[in-house]
Formats: structure tokens, sequence, C-alpha cells
């Protein structure tokens, strides 16, 4: 018998709906169903390697892991990869088929369609349960024609929706209610209930708010869902996430500052997040304007969906400088990816595949040079770092481009399949690879912290993540009516 289903929309982008969708997952998860994450459409730069060897969004790799089950690439069939402020590559089932400016893509979206249901179809031919994620707000009226991510998708799959409000951003009555106000009847039929999240206080004082938004709206109260404070320790995929202050630092000072250029198409920023739990570690995310801190211990240049692109707006701030007065100064560099591939002597992409075609010089620190192919490298990989056997990791490789060079001689990495990743100066200071993930590895990190003057690590970053997801399980589950979601779904 086919799964039932139930679609979360929000009112706006960030409300939380895929936190939300991530602790109803493993709620239900929780009381024996075979849960299954869905988001036709879905637009971020943090991606995730699924089993069957395509990429999706990250929220959905959260929300897999949350159903206890691995991800694959029908839990987001279409994925846009903003590769400028107009322009984007299209990932449909996990595989690229080419590249789309806005509003050439809204032309693409029905062709799109056929696509999203195939995939739908066969999660519900696998579970008992599905929850669909919406993207942005369900009121775009301006991009209702032709739409696979919200209404559109949901009238013609027969999902009924559940609309999420943010009450943190304040106005959540007229979010709401200014929702229903705009959608056309067929769209609005749709609606069955709502949800309030991120609410700081004394929850009797919005009781009247509640009764309020229900009497206008004709939707059904579901749940006032406080603030959930540990949500900064979940990978987030939105950069907007980026702009939260880290979560506060356990007892043991801040002793080893980490200094991370954020360039306007970063990607797989997660990276980033087992570093920021760490109690001795202060992780500084320098903006637009700023310059690297002199104190910094390490500059770690993370992914990039433009390499070259974002290699030149990091010329622009004057960073180049600051890194390689930190270099001189004995400081130490450490990329990823894309960062990885700006660490070198030059960076060419004659076939355009990430922009326009051309060729840029690299920061020289690495004698590397990178060509950009048209072959994405898409795997999960295992293995150990050259000379440090107890220093293991897993994670995924997620690039385009072929790096060479002389100081490839000196890997960073050592697969267990024998191939080798990454270079490193003759002396170590600077270094980087292609592997995403490596942090979250306890003893990879554990022993880079080491290298770098940190103490080891004595944390569990999978183990923080189950706990955390079991948390907001909970946490949803004292303060909306599950019951009533599971009754609604069909």
């Amino acid at each position: 018998m086919p799964a039932k289903a139930l679609m979360f929309q929000g009112t706006g982008s960030d409300v939380g709906k895929s936190l939300i969708v991530a602790g109803l997952a493993r709620a239900f998860m929780r009381r024996g169903l075979k849960v299954l994450p869905f988001k036709p459409q879905n637009m971020s730069n943090n991606a995730a390697v699924t089993v069957d060897g395509g990429d999706i969004g990250r929220a959905q790799a959260l929300q897999a892991r949350a159903c206890g089950v691995a991800p694959t690439v029908h839990m987001n069939p279409v994925l846009l990869k903003p590769q400028s402020d107009v322009g984007a590559q299209v990932v449909v089932q996990g595989r690229v088929v080419g590249n789309a400016k806005a509003r050439d893509y809204q032309d693409l979206k029905p062709q799109l369609m056929a696509a999203v249901m195939a995939s739908f179809n066969q999660l519900k031919a696998d579970a008992d349960l599905v929850l669909v994620e919406g993207a942005g707000s369900a009121s775009e009226l301006n991009l209702r024609r032709n739409d696979i991510a919200n209404m559109g998708f949901a009238r013609a799959a027969d999902v009924p929706v559940i609309l999420i409000g943010d009450i943190d951003r304040g106005g959540v009555i007229a979010q709401i209610v200014g929702t229903t106000a705009v959608l056309e009847p067929g769209d609005l039929a749709m609606l069955r209930g709502f949800l309030v999240n991120k609410f700081r206080g004394d929850p009797t004082l919005f009781a009247d708010g509640m009764t309020e938004i229900a009497q206008r709206s004709g939707l059904t109260a579901l749940g006032l869902i406080p603030y959930f404070a540990q949500a900064g320790r979940l990978p987030a995929e939105d950069a907007m996430a980026l702009d939260q202050p880290p979560p506060a630092l356990a007892s043991g000072g801040q002793r080893i500052t980490i200094a991370v250029p954020v360039l306007p198409r970063i990607s797989n920023f997660d990276d980033l997040d087992p570093l920021k739990m760490e109690p001795g570690v202060r992780v500084v995310m320098v903006r637009a304007g700023e310059v690297i801190p002199r104190d910094a211990d390490v500059i770690l240049l993370p992914g990039s969906k433009a390499t070259l692109a974002d290699l030149a707006d990091l010329r622009r701030e004057g960073w180049d400088v600051d890194i390689r007065a930190h270099v001189r100064a004995g400081g130490r560099v450490f990329g990823i990816c894309g960062g990885y591939q700006m660490l070198g002597n030059t960076i060419a992409d004659p076939d355009g595949i990430e922009g326009a075609p051309g060729a840029i010089d690299g920061l020289a620190l690495l004698d590397i040079e990178t060509r950009m192919t048209g072959e994405k490298t898409l795997s999960e990989v295992r293995g150990q770092v050259p000379g440090d056997a107890n220093a293991s990791f897993s994670g995924y490789e997620m690039h385009v481009g072929e790096t060479r060079g002389a100081d490839c001689a000196r890997p960073y990495l050592t697969f267990d399949s024998g191939r080798v990743d990454g270079a490193s100066s003759a002396d170590g200071r600077v270094a980087g690879c292609y592997v995403h993930g490596l942090f979250a590895s306890d003893t990879f990190r554990s022993s880079w912290l080491q290298t770098i003057g940190a103490a080891p690590s004595t944390a569990s970053y999978d183990a923080q993540i189950e706990a955390t997801l079991d948390a907001l399980a909970a946490h949803l589950e004292a303060h909306v009516d599950i019951a009533g979601l599971l009754a609604l779904a069909r």
C-alpha cells in the first residue's frame, strides 16, 4: 500500500521547515513508522553525496539520517546550485543536466515535473509516511506558474499542506493570514493547518494569537514551537545560517583561532561544524570588508561552487595579501575542494564548466595546477593521513577538476582503495585536498587539532548529531499535535 504523505511549506525562507521535517521524521520513526523525506526542488550549494552516486541538498541528507536510512537522489530530485546572482547549475536525480539563468529555469520547470513525480512515487512505494518539504515561500505568486516546489507539487501529488510561520521575525499573524489571503482557491484548499515556530517567552501570551490566526485563516492550529536552542548543532543547508553566532564554547577557553573567509559562492560549509563544537577552538567567519585576524593560527579556505569567480573576489577583498602575510609569519593554511584549488599556481576552466571560460592565477602557495573538466567526481571515501595511522577518516568527494603538480608528490590523504588525494608544502604548513566531511571523523579531527597546536578532541560528532535529533524530536512531541499531523496525512 502506498505511503501517506504530508507537506510542510513556509511563509518564507529560513522559517525552520528543514529542521521541523527532520525532527518529525525522527519522532514518527520512533513510533515504528518507516519515514522518508522528500523535497521536490531545492536551491543550495551545501550538498551531500548519496548511496546511489548523486548529490542532494544537505537538509535532505540530515532528514534521511533522522529517518534512519541512507540518502538517495530521489529524496531531492531537483537541486539548483547557484553559480552567479542570476544563474545556477541544474541537478536532476543526482546528475548535472546543465546550467540555467533564473528566467530560463522557469520555462524548464514543466519538463522537470515528471522526474519529481517519479521520485516521489518511488519513495511512496517504500515507506509508511513521506514528509515533504517545500521551498521558500508558499505565497510567491510570481513563481506560481509551472511551480514544482510548493503548491504546484502539492496539487499534482494531492498532498495536504501544513504552513509554518516564524514568530522570531515578527508579524507571524500577518505571515500566515496573509499567505492564505493571496493564494488562489485551488491552492488554498490544500492547506490543512499551521505551526508557529521559534517562539520565545511565555506561550500563554500568544494563545490569543494562535486563536486569531485560526479564525482568520480557517486553518487548524497544530502547535506553537518554542525556539530550539540546539539547532546550531545540526548541519545547516542555507548560507543564511553563517550569519548566526556559533554555539557557546564549553569551558576550557579559546586557544586556537581558525579564520574562514566567507566567499560569495561558498559551498559545503558544514565542513566547519565539527570544529565549531570544539571547546578549545574559535572559528571566525571573515566577512566582506573585514581583514583576516592577525592572531589566526590557521586560515581555512572552504569549498566553492565557482572557484575562479570566488578567487577573484578573494583578491578584491585583499585577503590574498592577508593570507601571504600569515604564511610568512609561520601560520598554517588548509584548503578544501575549491579552497584547495585556489592554493595552487593556476586554475583553468577552458570549457566554462563553472562560469565564463578562462583561467586565473592562484595563490601559489602549493606547486599545483588545476584544470576544470566536464566530469564530476561524486563518491564516498575512507582512508588515513599518510604517516599517521591513527588519523583515519571517512568523507566524500564532490568536485569538477583535476589537480596535478610537484606538491602532489606529498599527498595529504591516502584512500583505502590505494588512491591518494591532495598536496602539502615541503614544511607541511600549507595543505589541501578534495575530500569534504573530514572533520566529522573524530580521529582525523583530533589528529588535525593536535597538528595545529590545539588539544586533542574528546568529542564524538556523530553522537552529538544523534542526540540533537532525538532532542529535537522530543521538543516537537511536547509542543506539536503529532497525532493530528498523522491524521491529516493522506
